[in-house]
């Protein structure tokens, strides 16, 4: 490297011999100007993004380091007593995180390396991060009642879903950190079922062997009202055979599908009618809701009250408090096939349910057995319609409305 005082002599030599140049009318034609010396080294410059004192960063943003005229040996991003991580590039030009900051936290950021002559380069800077009101968990669930398992297996009617526990206000922005890919690929769109609950789903059911995928990125993202996204996570499953059952109210018969054949056929009684008055003056009916409904839980014993959906006094002859064997919810409101031995005689012929599918202990069983947690069960010809919000009633709302 050149000090200042050979430098400058260099420049003297070069000016002469300019001059020199110049006034010769003997020398070879086309010859320019020369030096007996090397180019002084350009300076290192290094690159921290966020800049330096940089206020309300948010953490979903990545922290980079990059330098010219040098090479990057080490970055340490530290705040809290945590270091995030990161990867330095193959030709040591730039480092870039690869994890998440935390909110309101100082960030100091530790760089070490060498300039193009050899020299050591080191620099350190601060940032901060933003500090939310309030920031929202989510959780991504198979329904209202169960957890979406990771790599689990789902029926044909299983929407995506991401549960907030804190409602969305700007719903735009969480879409937009909403990913959902499959293979092979499929259209979907979400919908808000509530404030706090997105799904999302295709025109039509699932092909079987489809591979879904969700990416939620909201770490830093603005939810509305001072509440911010608290993380990033992914999940994924996969959808198994084609399993529909359609329960027929005017048939007293349900029709069992795999892969579009039917297999078993079922006789079955649903929801009598009727209504009665409940213990605060609501009226209840007693119809199975026509509609798709979406297998949400199986349970080979369930409690099943008239209490917990309004018919407390014990002298209503629609009281009841039962033990129900290989139970399979389809609803919110309390809608299972199960296995119902006292109501044969009716099954086929006649609904006398309270609004359940009852089937009889072979047929209870086989399907217990056979369906599972996102296949689907249809029910046709009853006068009240399952809503949106009973349990899983995404299939029931029309694709231009979805």
């Amino acid at each position: 490297m050149f000090t200042r005082r050979k430098a400058l002599v260099t420049g003297v030599g070069v000016a002469a011999g300019a001059a020199l140049a110049a006034c010769s009318d003997g020398g070879a034609k086309g010859t320019g100007t020369w030096s007996s010396g090397k180019p002084a080294t350009a300076a290192a410059k290094v690159t921290v993004t966020p800049a330096a004192d940089s206020k309300d960063v948010s953490p979903g943003a990545p922290v980079t380091v990059a330098i010219e005229n040098g090479t990057l040996e080490s970055v340490t991003v530290a705040g809290g007593g945590k270091q995030l991580d990161g990867k330095l590039a193959d030709d040591k030009h730039q480092w870039t995180s690869s994890g998440g900051l935390a909110y309101n936290q100082t960030y100091t950021v530790t760089v070490t390396g060498t300039d193009a002559s050899g020299a050591a380069v080191n620099q350190t800077s601060t940032f901060t991060t933003l500090k939310p009101t309030s920031t929202a968990q989510f959780t991504f669930q198979a329904n209202p009642m169960l957890a979406l398992k990771n790599g689990g297996t789902y029926g044909v009617g299983q929407p995506v879903i991401v549960y907030f526990n804190k409602a969305v206000k700007n719903q735009d922005a969480a879409e937009q950190a909403m990913t959902v890919t499959t293979e092979p690929a499929v259209e979907g769109k979400w919908h808000w079922v509530s404030s706090q609950s997105a799904h999302w789903r295709p025109e039509k059911y699932w092909a079987s062997g489809t591979k879904v995928k969700v990416s939620v990125n909201l770490l830093g993202v603005d939810l509305g009202g001072g509440v911010y996204g608290n993380a990033n996570s992914s999940a994924g499953f996969s959808i198994g055979p084609s399993r529909i059952a359609v329960a027929d109210s005017n048939t007293h018969q349900m029709e069992c599908y795999i892969d579009g054949q039917m297999v078993r056929r079922i006789p079955i009684s649903m929801g009598k009618g009727g209504s009665t008055t409940g213990n605060k003056g609501e009226t209840i009916d007693f119809y199975t809701r026509s509609g798709v409904h979406v297998l949400m839980t199986k349970e080979p014993l369930v409690t099943m009250s008239s209490e917990t959906f309004g018919i407390t006094d014990k002298n209503n002859p629609n009281y009841y408090v039962e033990k129900i064997k290989l139970a399979c919810r389809i609803s919110l409101s309390g809608e299972y096939v199960h296995m119902a031995d006292w109501n044969i005689p009716s099954q086929g012929k006649a609904n006398t349910s309270h609004g359940c599918v009852n089937v009889g202990p072979a047929n209870a069983q086989w399907f217990y057995d056979t369906f599972d947690v996102g296949d689907v069960v249809e029910v046709r010809n009853t006068p009240k319609n399952l809503p949106l919000t009973d349990g899983l009633g995404d299939w029931n709302v029309q694709w231009a409305q979805w």
